[in-house]
This record gives structure tokens, C-alpha cells and sequence, in this order.
């Protein structure tokens, strides 16, 4: 694969935007709202915490895959790419968790 699937489907979720909620998912999340795209990503991490306490491994994936998909759609409800997210995990790495938390003004 020459482009990563979060990508892809990155561009699947923008393109998402204006579509009929009808028809499309994520254009109903897209016409609720922000908030409502929020409180999906709340939901899914929920979700994602309940497998790995439950040690139920392949509903952990299964939830991991529904939380990076809904994050995905807020960053584009928000104009954020994947790349963005992306280059600052690039800039981080290799520095200590310590480090880089304290590095941040709070």
C-alpha cells in the first residue's frame, strides 16, 4: 500500500463535508455538530478502556479502529490533517515523556 489507510481514509471523511446526512454517517455527524462529533470520540474511548480492563484483545482492536475513525472525523470538522498530528509525534520522538510533558507551557 503506497499511502497509509488513515490517509485514505482521511480523504474519505472530508470529502464527507456538505453530503447528505441521509445517505452518509459521517455527514450526520458532520450536521450535528462539533459537540456531538465530541462527545463520539468520548464514547469510543469509553469503549476502548472497557476491552483492555475486559482483556478481550480483538474487541480492543475493534474498538481502537472505531475511536481513531471518529477522531479522524473531528479533525476534519476541525481542518486538521493527519500529516499535522503526525509531524508533531515526529517531533516528539525520541524525547522522554517527562521531558516533553514539562517542556509545555501550561
Amino acid at each position: 500500500m503506497s499511502e497509509h489507510i488513515l490517509n485514505q481514509v482521511f480523504e474519505v471523511l472530508k470529502t464527507r463535508k456538505g453530503a447528505d446526512p441521509e445517505g452518509s454517517y459521517v455527514a450526520s455527524l458532520y450536521a450535528k455538530g462539533t459537540q456531538h462529533i465530541c462527545d463520539k470520540v468520548i464514547e469510543e474511548a469509553d469503549e476502548v478502556i472497557v476491552e483492555a480492563l475486559k482483556g478481550d484483545a480483538d474487541l480492543l482492536k475493534a474498538e481502537s479502529a472505531d475511536l481513531l475513525f471518529h477522531l479522524m472525523v473531528l479533525w476534519a470538522d476541525q481542518g486538521i490533517a493527519p500529516a499535522d498530528v503526525f509531524n508533531i509525534l515526529e517531533k516528539r520522538f525520541g524525547t522522554s515523556g517527562h521531558d516533553e510533558k514539562a517542556s509545555r507551557s501550561s
